[in-house]
């Protein structure tokens, strides 16, 4: 099992799109995996829309992976979708981590537009198998409950065979829709405690359908901030928290102190079977964000690595 760490990237912090290319060069230049957008289309808070900033990063590294966590599958065109994973896998030589998820229902993206949440788990199911079929062959005939395609081909085809699907959700649902599409499982916002149920659930499951799923492709993601817990950002996430999950502690979600208070978070979502992690900077700042990329750059991550 290989443990590789990337790099959340949270609202921005940015005082400028250069700014951010410098923060992306930098993440290029050091040992982190990956980094990682967010899937938010309607939002007080600035996020780049994922899957454009996943085209850009082709064109502005070379080495780095970078994945959507998560695109929320309901919202999207299914072959506008295709074709845009298919081409961005393509243009970076084979180093897009696509992950779906089916949203949060009280998400703004659902109640104010015209998508529908009553069928959006099954709409996924849909989405996810025909995005693994047209990557995979030609002249693919889809009839389904919600999408209908004849004999269409997308040229070129993705550059990883197959190209990973990673599924977001740790619902009963979700994890069936991991066995039967996905080639792999991230967490949402989980503690090392609700972390391990799910996944041995997927290993359970997996056992029983006769399906490999990749001791390399357990996934688990949370924010951290090397600093102490009486800094202003960190009480003010903090609080957020308590009001989301107020029967949890959130220093369960939370990692915060020394570079080996963030060390020893990683390593109990080892112990529990996650090897790829997704980690997001508490910052309120874009020298924040700087300076917490760069000491878990220099100091974390080549000691997790193996």
């Amino acid at each position: 099992m290989s443990i590789r760490v990337g790099l959340g990237l949270p609202a921005l912090h940015f005082s400028s799109s250069q700014a951010l290319w410098k923060w992306v060069d930098e993440c290029e230049n050091s040992l982190a995996d990956s980094i990682w957008q967010n899937d938010r289309l309607i939002s007080q808070e600035p996020f780049i829309e994922s899957l454009s900033f996943m085209a850009a990063l082709t064109g502005r590294t070379e080495r780095i992976k970078f994945g959507m966590n998560v695109v929320v599958a309901p919202l999207r065109n299914p072959l506008v979708l295709a074709k845009q994973c298919a081409s961005i896998d393509y243009l970076s030589n084979g180093r897009l981590l696509p992950a779906f998820g089916v949203g949060n229902a009280k998400a703004l993206e659902f109640s104010r537009t015209d998508n529908k949440i009553s069928h959006r788990g099954k709409w996924t199911n849909e989405v996810l198998d025909f995005l693994s079929k047209i990557w995979a062959t030609d002249n693919v005939t889809y009839k389904g409950n919600f999408i209908n395609y004849e004999n269409i081909t997308i040229e070129p085809k993705p550059v990883q065979n197959p190209l990973p699907i990673w599924i977001g959700g740790s619902s009963d649902a979700a994890i069936e829709r991991t066995i039967k599409y996905g080639t792999g499982w991230i967490s949402g916002v989980q503690s090392p405690r609700q972390v391990k149920p799910v996944v041995e659930k997927i290993r359970q499951k997996a056992l029983q359908y006769g399906k490999i799923i990749d001791e390399d492709h357990y996934g688990a993601g949370f924010s951290y901030r090397i600093g102490d817990w009486n800094d202003p950002i960190v009480q003010s996430v903090a609080k957020q928290f308590s009001r989301r999950f107020p029967n949890s502690d959130p220093k369960e979600f939370i990692a915060v102190g020394k570079e080996s208070d963030i060390q020893a978070r990683i390593n109990e979502y080892i112990d529990v079977g996650i090897s790829k992690f997704v980690l997001r900077p508490l910052v309120n700042s874009e020298t924040e964000l700087f300076n917490q990329t760069r000491e878990l750059c220099k100091n974390i991550i080549p000691a997790v690595h193996n």
